[in-house]
C-alpha cells in the first residue's frame, strides 16, 4: 500500500482555539499533515499511464474499484479525483470511468 503521508510536511498545531481538544486528549499540541495539491494531468502525462475503462454499474463504489485495481480500498480517492467525481453520487449508471494504473505512476502524474 502506498502511504498517503509520503512527502507531506508535518505541522505542529498549538493554536489556542484547539485548547479544549488538547485538554481532552491530554496533550499540548497535535501534529497535522499539510494537504497535498493534485493537478489533473495533461494529455502528455496521461500517455504515461495505462487507463483501464470501467462502466459504472449498480453497486459500484470507488473503494471497491480501488480494491480491485490497486489492491487497497483506501486508494479510492485516486479514481474519484482522476475522473473529477468527488463522490459516487456524481457518477451515473452506465458512465465510463478511467482507472489510471499503475498506481504509483498515477500519483506521480497527478502531483505534477
Amino acid at each position: 500500500m502506498i502511504n498517503r503521508y509520503i512527502d507531506r510536511e508535518v505541522l505542529k498545531n498549538e493554536e489556542e482555539m484547539y485548547r479544549q481538544v488538547f485538554l481532552e486528549r491530554n496533550v499540548k499540541f497535535i501534529n497535522q499533515y499539510t494537504t497535498p495539491t493534485f493537478i489533473y494531468p495533461d494529455s502528455k502525462n496521461i500517455r504515461r499511464l495505462r487507463l483501464v475503462e470501467h462502466i459504472w454499474v449498480v453497486g459500484d463504489k470507488f473503494y471497491k474499484l480501488a480494491d480491485r485495481y490497486y489492491g487497497d480500498s483506501k486508494d479510492w480517492w485516486i479514481i474519484a479525483k482522476f475522473n473529477n467525481k468527488p463522490t459516487e453520487s456524481h457518477v451515473k449508471i452506465g458512465e465510463k470511468l478511467l482507472i489510471p494504473t499503475p498506481i504509483q505512476e498515477a500519483l506521480n502524474v497527478m502531483k505534477g
